[in-house]
């Protein structure tokens, strides 16, 4: 950011009195522009023993498979960001439930807020953010192929708690790809 969004004069990067951060100040009206997270709102989308993916059709990690889910909207919950996220990406309809993941992602400012959610039919098309979208059993997932470390933590936690058959909510940090 280099010019003030409300009067069009130059910002200077400094801490401001108070604070404990650099932030992007304008001297002219005193305006404090702060940067925060990205929040990121999605769903595990489930028919029977099978979760909805779809084949991201754009950047970045074009081609790689994710669960829908995408930033929020101003004036929107997160429950009808996945809602919504889940439509666009798949033309998909879904009952959002419970929520089940809460993944802090620092290193690059988001935070991914995932809901467990119940497909309501089986109609669902790519979107135009998707490639293709597919319902995978466990044993089917592209692993190799899932594009962002928070999504697979999700699937393998998802499959994991499935198997024990109880799904509590998880906070969990994201630092890197699972090993």
């Amino acid at each position: 950011m280099n010019f003030c969004p409300l009067c069009a004069s130059p910002l200077v990067e400094r801490i401001p009195r108070g604070d404990d951060r650099s932030r992007h100040v304008c001297d002219a009206c005193g305006t404090v522009h702060y940067s925060n997270p990205k929040i990121v709102a999605g769903c595990v989308p489930v028919w029977e023993d099978k979760v909805l993916l779809c084949r991201r059709a754009i950047s970045p990690r074009h081609g790689l498979w994710t669960l829908p889910a995408g930033f929020m909207e101003n004036g929107e919950t997160t429950q009808a960001a996945a809602q919504r996220e889940t439509l666009e990406e798949a033309c998909a309809r879904v009952q959002v439930g419970d929520l089940y993941c809460y993944l802090n992602i620092p290193r690059i400012s988001q935070v991914y807020v995932i809901f467990l959610a119940r497909l309501l039919d089986l109609e669902f098309a790519p979107g135009a953010e998707s490639l293709e979208v597919e319902l995978f059993e466990e044993g089917r997932i592209p692993w190799d192929e899932i594009a962002f470390p928070a999504i697979e933590v999700t699937l393998r936690h998802f499959f994991e708690d499935r198997r024990q058959g109880s799904f509590a909510t998880r906070v969990l940090d994201v630092a890197r790809r699972p090993g």
